[in-house]
């Protein structure tokens, strides 16, 4: 069965940086395209960035330059590293491993919130 865990979160001021862990169990990260999403109050869940099996990264808008994704193929583990955060950044972190072949469902964690002081 594969399980999603993502950790990292907190609270931290304007300026600032974290960095984000998603851990699977059951699946090989680097198998498959994993992305971060996050979700803030009163508002629809929303791409953050990706990396594809073979380690192409794509960023939001929002987050371009500021946030890099990551893979450690040993761990199998991928990262977020968040800098130069923002208000607006804060929300419900998630990370998502995409459909792939011999496993078609989506996967998703249970999140890590983010709260970006003023």
């Amino acid at each position: 069965q594969v399980q999603v865990v993502e950790s990292g979160g907190g609270l931290v001021q304007a300026g600032g940086s974290l960095e984000l862990s998603c851990a699977a169990s059951g699946s090989t990260l680097n198998l498959r395209t994993v992305g971060w999403y996050r979700q803030a109050p009163g508002k629809q869940r929303e791409s953050v960035a990706s990396i594809s099996r073979d380690g192409n990264t794509g960023y939001a808008d929002a987050v371009e330059g500021r946030f890099t994704i990551s893979r450690d193929n040993a761990l199998n583990t991928v990262y977020l590293q968040m800098n130069s955060l923002k208000p607006e950044d804060t929300g419900v972190y998630y990370c998502r491993l995409f459909p792939r072949m011999g496993d078609p469902a989506d996967r998703w964690g249970q999140g890590t919130q983010v709260t970006v002081s003023a």
